[in-house]
């Protein structure tokens, strides 16, 4: 007599797991550029210590702290920002924005991640199949 070999395993069952994000995309930046008492607690940090709203720009991009500190990168954090929601603009608008108007250009990145972060959506769904 021959066995059969085992082809399912005995058990609880499947569990499937999908996650869905659905992201803004496209447009132009949310906020204008000297719109920076729009948000009021932003405007004041940004104000006050601009270098800390910089630092908290970095983490919620989820990039290291120590981001910040390395030249050119707030201007890298702008491209990758533009380029990650496909925001209208170019490379020299970034570097104009950054180099010419950094508090305000501190402010409008926030700004914007916190709008484009606050519109996904997350949906979970686990589905159980038991054999």
């Amino acid at each position: 007599m021959t066995e059969l070999p085992v082809v399912t395993q005995p058990g609880l069952g499947v569990t499937t797991t999908t996650v869905t994000t659905i992201t803004q995309t496209g447009g132009d930046w949310s906020t204008g550029l000297f719109d920076f008492c729009s948000d009021k607690t932003v405007c004041l940090v940004g104000t006050m210590c601009p270098a800390c709203l910089e630092l908290n720009l970095s983490h919620q991009y989820g990039e290291c702290l120590c981001l910040p500190l390395l030249p050119g990168s707030t201007f890298a954090l702008r491209v990758g920002i533009r380029e990650k929601y496909k925001i209208r603009g170019s490379v020299c608008e970034d570097w104009t924005a950054v180099y010419c108007c950094w508090p305000f250009a501190v402010c409008q990145m926030v700004r914007e991640l916190k709008t484009r972060i606050k519109s996904q959506i997350f949906q979970v769904s686990t589905a159980i199949e038991s054999s």
